[in-house]
């Protein structure tokens, strides 16, 4: 007991600073919480967290899960900055798939999972490249595909069934595949309202480009605009080969069938119908369509 001139008092006890910090966050959300519409409560947000709004002990258990996710997205942001950019290790995305289902909380930790993704995104991969430089590279790449198919059709009117003029036509129609699927997800993502971070080296073999996404505006997304954009890149590569087949195909039997070699038509056709095969068997397990077919779950869910 310590001596004061109005007399005697207790010791000040200690005070968790990093706690008071921690409620004032949980304080923060659950302030937004009791703003959202009463259609929120005893829903998505509540079965997320185990529990429905009520007082006492119940009330407590909320604070403790809200305080779960501060907590846990905090210590990943911190293992994050210390060099460990394995988020699915440190159980980044367990979080992220919770948080997802309920907007709610999607908007409340979008800056921090935003800001942590990209962290490990950039420590882990190089070469990155603007995302304007990408964009105008890969519309050139289209452009001088669709060039290229047009000097293939002009080349086989002078020689027609020219093995060169079939040649230039297979290749426009992998070129162009290869060249939209980038910009039509940035395109169909920036009409929804996202922004994108870097274009970098992508593919088995690194050398087809991606695209990363800012996951703070992906997350603040809804998951059907989300799935949109996924697709898009899918459905634009897939078009491409067929939409270079239309066009020769068209010019080809206006020449009475004798303009381009046959086997340079039947090529790009298997080429585009390989690619659906593919997508098909591969990419509903591993790439777009994957995540396309978890933002409609995650839509139908919210719905």
């Amino acid at each position: 007991m310590r001596e004061h001139p109005g007399g005697p008092s207790l010791p000040p006890e200690p005070v968790d600073e990093a706690r008071v910090v921690r409620q004032g966050m949980v304080e923060d959300l659950e302030r937004y919480l009791s703003s959202r519409s009463s259609a929120h409560r005893g829903s998505g947000l509540w079965a997320i967290l185990g529990v429905r709004v009520g007082s006492g002990r119940e009330a407590g258990q909320n604070t403790y899960e809200m305080e779960e996710y501060q907590d846990g997205f905090r210590r990943i942001e911190s293992e994050v900055r210390e060099g460990n950019a394995d988020l699915s290790g440190l159980g980044f995305w367990s979080l992220v798939r919770k948080v997802k289902l309920e907007p709610v909380l999607a908007e409340h930790w979008a800056e921090q999972v935003g800001r942590i993704d990209r962290l490990s995104f950039e420590s882990r991969v190089r070469p990155r490249f603007p995302v304007a430089l990408g964009n105008a590279v890969l519309v050139l790449g289209a452009g001088i595909a669709v060039a290229v198919a047009w000097l293939g059709l002009e080349l086989a009117r002078d020689d027609p069934s020219s093995f060169l003029a079939g040649l230039l036509v297979l290749a426009a129609g992998a070129g162009l595949s290869a060249a939209l699927h980038g910009p039509a997800h940035w395109l169909v993502g920036r009409l929804v309202g996202m922004r994108f971070v870097a274009y970098f080296l992508d593919g088995p073999l690194r050398i087809q480009p991606g695209l990363k996404v800012d996951y703070a505006t992906y997350l603040r997304a809804p998951a059907g605009r989300r799935a949109a954009m996924h697709a898009a890149g899918a459905v634009a590569s897939k078009i491409a080969p067929f939409a270079i087949f239309g066009w020769a195909y068209a010019v080809h039997r206006n020449a009475g069938y004798e303009l381009l070699p046959e086997w340079s038509l039947w090529a790009l056709l298997a080429f585009g119908l390989l690619q659906v095969a593919t997508d098909a068997i591969w990419s509903t397990r591993h790439s777009d369509w994957k995540k396309v077919r978890r933002e409609r779950a995650i839509a139908r869910m919210a719905s």
